[in-house]
């Protein structure tokens, strides 16, 4: 592990109701260079075209695999994650937006902050996740 992570949990025990599968923790304790990625939203990150889904578990993965390229670009890799903002549009999104980002954190143990906002940039965006990173000295 690229960082000291405190008290990790997975949302299965935490949210159990809500059929999660998120590896989390309470805090990461990071030393090196800070990556602060701008908000990700389900669009092209060439041409700033949306997907053409309205489905939340699509945009969820477009979403991720913004995150995932924009790290890359940066010279680091998913490991380096330590924290995420997630920004839904509807709260019955939730455990879907959550269920993917569950599949592109598992073992990374990031904290995560969520919240239901009343709109986005666009009004066909479902879901905004920004992140930020600590690529190890």
């Amino acid at each position: 592990m690229a960082h000291t992570r405190i008290r990790k949990f997975n949302t299965s025990d935490t949210y159990p109701e809500q059929k999660l599968d998120n590896d989390l923790c309470q805090a990461v304790v990071a030393r090196g260079a800070m990556v602060f990625l701008r908000g990700q939203c389900p669009q092209d990150l060439d041409t700033s075209e949306n997907i053409a889904s309205h489905d939340p578990t699509e945009q969820a993965h477009k979403v991720m695999q913004n995150i995932r390229q924009l790290i890359g670009e940066a010279g680091g890799e998913m490991a380096h994650l330590c924290k995420v903002v997630v920004y839904l549009t509807d709260v019955r999104h939730r455990e879907a937006v959550y269920r993917v980002m569950g599949e592109y954190i598992k073992g990374v143990h990031p904290v995560s902050t969520g919240v239901v906002v009343t709109a986005l940039a666009r009004p066909d965006w479902l879901v905004e996740i920004d992140a930020t990173f600590v690529i190890p000295d």
